[in-house]
């Protein structure tokens, strides 16, 4: 088991210096940005219970959860027209899902109120 992790580590490391990209730091950064990405749609749920302004949550919220494709982006080279397309999707239905989630969110905010 220990031999396959080996060989999975050299090929990661291998891949990584051929596309110019740390996966160690593309790894943790991906990691990273998400746990921040949901703590900023916590604070985005916040806000639109206590009826706040939206825009600085969203605004962190959709920069952690590009943060990772964008080193990609940036850093890398020789990098398949398909793993660019890959990104593209990613970011089309994150945002979908994001306008999603928050349009839920602010319709049933709206109806408590309305009841209330």
């Amino acid at each position: 088991m220990l031999e396959y992790f080996n060989l999975f580590k050299e090929w990661l490391i291998e891949l990584g210096d051929h596309h110019g990209v740390d996966p160690l730091f593309l790894g943790t950064l991906y990691l990273g940005s998400k746990v921040f990405f949901f703590s900023c749609l916590g604070w985005v749920f916040h806000c639109i219970r206590n009826k706040k302004t939206l825009v600085f949550p969203m605004l962190f919220a959709s920069m952690s959860f590009s943060l990772p494709y964008v080193y990609l982006i940036i850093s890398g080279r020789n990098i398949s027209v398909w793993v660019y397309l890959l990104i593209g999707l990613i970011f089309i239905s994150g945002t979908y899902s994001i306008w999603k989630k928050v349009t839920a969110v602010l319709s049933a905010s709206k109806r408590s109120r309305t009841s209330a």
